[in-house]
């Protein structure tokens, strides 16, 4: 008994008389476990997966969650502004301009044409952006595959790099020829590394490799499924082979990216339910239906339907359509009762707001932006706008550092192999490489809810030394400071060109000469 005494009380402290209590009625029934990042994402990753894309193309406080995301940080396309260090490098500011002009029109060639920067031919650098973003949101992760096409190369494409984006479901653990993936788990019989839904790590736990197959798991009339093992670097060249980009990284060692929207799909689920029962019970009590009982003939109509537009539902005898102005002769002895349900509800709209704030709160987007509602004041709605940006700027740097800058890297690292862009110890000197590597990804600006204040905020901030004109000019609307300045000073020269034609003098009326002569 004393022995029971003393490890009650030493159990009974801290946290276990408060959030880990196992005796306080509101927390007896909360059983929480949890296992390793494999076992509590994995497993249940495909779920999630095919949750996220149902909701996703559902419309709803999903679409917008996902596409909002997506608009702000991606916009029309993240731009490589090549910014190398020039100081590094022993260039002067005008050779270090010339270089990077010549870099970005270089890249311009091969991002700007789909036929030769998409494997398959879809999509321009710009609208692979936005698919990438946008399947790694909706999926929990995307994979990009970074191709060779020599074959293709000619005098005026002289790149062979290709992208082939690769959607979560085609990288899992093979199963042999099995369509269907039975296990996330497996090992690669050669080395011994595990395999985990698809990505292969070593002893140390980093990854080498992804397994990807030729289809998709419950594909209908699918090839014969095959493997193909991608190490994640190449051997030779040290580059990468393909880029792992996930949504969100929640615990370490964890492999696969989870959907955007899987701490909410309950809530948005319901939501989806509650504003389709609203709906159809709006539209159920806006109809106008006469039921007729009686004991004459009922294959005739007695009274004229009235026809709303749209084709009747083919019904037995032992059903009826309810549409506007129908009228219905029911047989002998039946009869209809309806239930009055008040709808549509009244507080509809505030608990579907309320609702939206908890899964903004969650997905780090205020339910203004959510809603696509600004009906607060202008301090409250550029409060929201300033915390959303946040979450923005995080994710864009995230998705640059995963997506944009490796593709970036290795089309230069192309194009100094091929001779279109001289970067002396390119190749020699890892200092001078980073050096020529150097760039910046400007996307879309933040946005502006009243112009005149915010413009009138940065000059001042821009007199007072606290921002750059330069990226005050990134900031405000996305554009570059110097071609702003030689785009102005060619429209002003030609404003000096035009001469201005003097206004012809004005004749004085009749009555202010006679008043200016004082008669």
């Amino acid at each position: 008994m004393a022995k029971n005494k003393h490890r009650t009380s030493r159990i009974n402290k801290g946290y276990s008389e408060v959030g880990a209590s196992h005796t306080r009625k509101a927390l007896k029934g909360f059983t929480a476990k949890s296992g390793s990042p494999n076992e509590d994402i994995n497993y249940n990753l495909d779920t999630l997966r095919q949750r996220s894309r149902i909701l996703a193309i559902s419309g709803g406080l999903a679409t917008s969650a996902l596409k909002t995301t997506r608009t702000n940080v991606i916009g029309l396309g993240l731009l490589p502004k090549p910014a190398i260090d020039k100081d590094i490098l022993g260039l002067t500011a005008e050779e270090a301009k010339a270089w990077q002009d010549k870099a970005e029109r270089e890249f311009t060639i091969w991002a700007e044409n789909k036929n030769h920067c998409d494997a398959i031919g879809m999509n321009d650098y710009y609208k692979m952006q936005q698919l990438a973003f946008y399947s790694s949101l909706m999926n929990g992760d995307v994979f990009t595959l970074l191709q060779r096409d020599e074959e293709a190369v000619t005098k005026l494409m002289p790149y062979s790099l290709r992208l082939n984006l690769v959607e979560a479901d085609r990288v899992a653990t093979p199963t042999g020829n099995s369509a269907i993936a039975l296990s996330t788990d497996g090992k690669n019989s050669t080395s011994n590394n595990r395999i985990y839904n698809g990505v292969e790590v070593n002893k140390v736990g980093k990854v080498v490799a992804f397994h990807i197959r030729n289809n998709y798991p419950w594909e209908a009339n699918a090839e014969s499924t095959k493997w193909q093992r991608v190490e994640v670097y190449g051997k030779k060249t040290g580059l990468p082979n393909v880029i792992h980009t996930l949504c969100d990284v929640e615990r370490p060692c964890q492999y696969r990216g989870v959907p955007f929207i899987a701490p909410v799909i309950e809530m948005i689920l319901q939501i989806r339910r509650y504003t389709d029962s609203e709906l159809t019970a709006a539209v159920v009590e806006s109809l106008f239906a006469a039921f007729i009982k009686t004991e004459a003939r009922t294959d005739e109509m007695p009274i004229n339907e009235v026809s709303n537009g749209e084709e009747p539902i083919e019904t037995d005898d032992t059903e009826y359509e309810m549409g506007a102005g129908n009228v219905i002769v029911m047989k002998p002895g039946e009869d209809v009762t309806f239930a009055d349900p008040k709808r549509p509800a009244g507080g509809f709209s505030s608990f579907v707001e309320a609702v939206a704030v908890q899964i903004g709160a969650s997905l780090e987007i205020p339910k203004e932006i959510l809603l696509k509602q600004f009906n607060s004041s202008y301090s409250a709605s550029r409060a929201a706008l300033l915390e959303f940006w946040k979450s923005v700027k995080m994710r864009r740097e995230w998705f640059v550092a995963d997506w944009c800058r490796p593709i970036y890297e290795v089309f230069i690292h192309e194009a100094v192999a091929r001779g279109r862009l001289k970067a002396p110890g390119f190749f020699d000197d890892p200092i001078k490489r980073m050096a020529w590597l150097g760039a910046n990804f400007n996307g879309p600006p933040q946005g502006m809810l009243d112009p005149t204040k915010e413009i009138q905020a940065e000059v001042m901030m821009c007199e007072n030394g606290f921002s750059s004109r330069t990226d005050s000019a990134i900031k405000l609307n996305g554009s570059e400071y110097d071609k702003n300045i030689n785009a102005l000073k060619l429209e002003n020269e030609k404003l000096k060109e035009i001469t201005i034609p003097e206004a012809p003098a004005q004749v004085p009326s009749q009555e202010a000469q006679e008043e200016n002569s004082g008669t």
